[in-house]
């Protein structure tokens, strides 16, 4: 009488658990690097679009100021009441958020900046100076990294 043998052997299970355990070493530290990454450029991405608000209220009369600018704060932002804009007397300024809120740890007290030049030329400009983790990868490529 032939007995057949159904199922796996500890070996066998030992050998997909350790094919398991390598796959996420690899994947998990890439995935958050992707998530870093996604959000930087979503915080660039969200403060870029009240550049048009910025320079429309600065030719107006009506000053700039969040409530001007229609700001509605980010989850990824740190103060929601804090405001973003600031005006020179020569026509430069810049709009400013601190990454925080629900942002990834790494990327707490990063500085997001869009800097105005006098000629009304914008620049992107990402302080990490606060953030130790900061990685290159995780500049969304149109910005300074100071």
């Amino acid at each position: 009488m032939q007995h057949s043998n159904k199922g796996f052997t500890l070996i066998e299970l030992m050998i997909v658990v350790a094919i398991i355990g390598i796959l996420a070493a690899v994947s998990i530290p890439l995935y958050q690097g992707y998530v870093v990454k996604t959000q930087m450029s979503r915080a660039v991405s969200e403060l870029g679009a009240y550049r048009s608000g910025f320079e429309s209220n600065l030719s107006g009369n009506s000053g700039v100021n969040n409530q001007s600018l229609g700001y509605s704060p980010s989850n990824l932002t740190d103060d929601p009441v804090a405001e973003i804009a600031t005006v020179n007397a020569d026509g430069s300024g810049h709009l400013q958020v601190t990454m925080g809120g629900k942002a990834h740890p790494i990327l707490v007290n990063v500085i997001v900046r869009h800097e105005r030049t006098v000629s009304g030329a914008w620049a992107c400009v990402i302080d990490r100076t606060a953030a130790p983790q900061w990685r290159d990868s995780f500049n969304p490529g149109n910005c300074t990294v100071l």
